[in-house]
């Protein structure tokens, strides 16, 4: 016999229950008992697939492909020592997101049956004439039939993330000193965070970094990349860190006297 469909299973639940009304639990109870069980095997159906899809087109795009590169300047043979690590971070964000679908999931299912037995609780003994069916249906299976696109934006909210941890990994592996928070503000239709457009362009230093640590450097005014949430992790948040590695890029106010007075002897030695 073939599995019957959530459309198919709400379509006789609410026949039924406009043919006898609420004239007993049993028949609420029995109902509830069919959507469950349908619901869980929607629930089970592709549950990933599209998920470790779309994280591993980003990881392919980010690491496989070197595209990682593009806001690190840094050679191949660095990107490829840090190839261990992102990967256990596509491992990692695909079952973390892998979890909060399965939430979103059980907290659909749960809305079903809540919106199904409100209704079917409320038509008298003797069922009703006055009901619009297709509006009754639609509503009752409203939260399952609005997974795929929450799960959508759900791959698409881990892929920013994924990127972010992908290129902290590469920026500390590879010695980064300081960052310049991007934000995509200029964007037509992006749906930009105020607070994150007014610190476009700005540098925050990397704690404890090399240059930090050897006296070329210092924080000239300038906050933690500690002291701020990271880019790319805030709900659907795409911004991301541009690093810098060169002293030289960095402005003039992050540069301490011992990095100048070395400066200046390289450049008489190279005169």
């Amino acid at each position: 016999m073939a599995i019957k469909t959530l459309n198919e299973v709400v379509t006789q639940a609410v026949s039924d229950i406009q043919r006898h009304g609420f004239d007993s639990q049993d028949r609420i109870n029995q109902w509830i008992r069919s959507i469950l069980q349908v619901a869980n095997l929607y629930q089970d159906a592709d549950m990933g697939d599209y998920l470790k899809r779309s994280l591993g087109a980003k990881y392919t795009q980010l690491v496989t492909n070197g595209g990682v590169q593009k806001h690190h300047k840094i050679p191949v043979f660095t990107l490829e020592k840090v190839k261990p690590a992102c990967r256990a971070e596509l491992d990692r964000r695909i079952m973390a997101s892998a979890n909060l679908i399965k939430l979103n999931r059980q907290a659909a299912i749960e809305k079903t049956i809540q919106r199904f037995s409100g209704w079917a609780t409320s038509i008298p003994i003797g069922g009703t004439d006055i009901l619009d069916k297709n509006a009754v249906k639609m509503d009752i299976k409203k939260p399952l039939s609005d997974l795929s696109f929450i799960e959508r934006r759900v791959a698409i909210d881990q892929g920013h993330k994924l990127a972010s941890s992908i290129n902290e990994i590469v920026a500390t592996e590879a010695g980064a000193i300081a960052a310049i928070w991007r934000s995509h503000w200029r964007q037509s239709g992006y749906d930009y965070r105020k607070d994150h457009k007014d610190i476009d362009g700005k540098i925050y230093y990397i704690t404890g970094n090399w240059a930090i640590k050897e006296g070329l450097m210092k924080p000239g005014g300038h906050q933690s990349i500690d002291d701020i949430e990271k880019p790319g992790f805030p709900v659907f948040c795409r911004c991301f860190y541009e690093y810098i590695y060169n002293i030289k890029d960095l402005p003039e106010e992050m540069l301490t006297e011992k990095y100048r007075k070395k400066a200046k002897e390289v450049n008489r030695v190279m005169a």
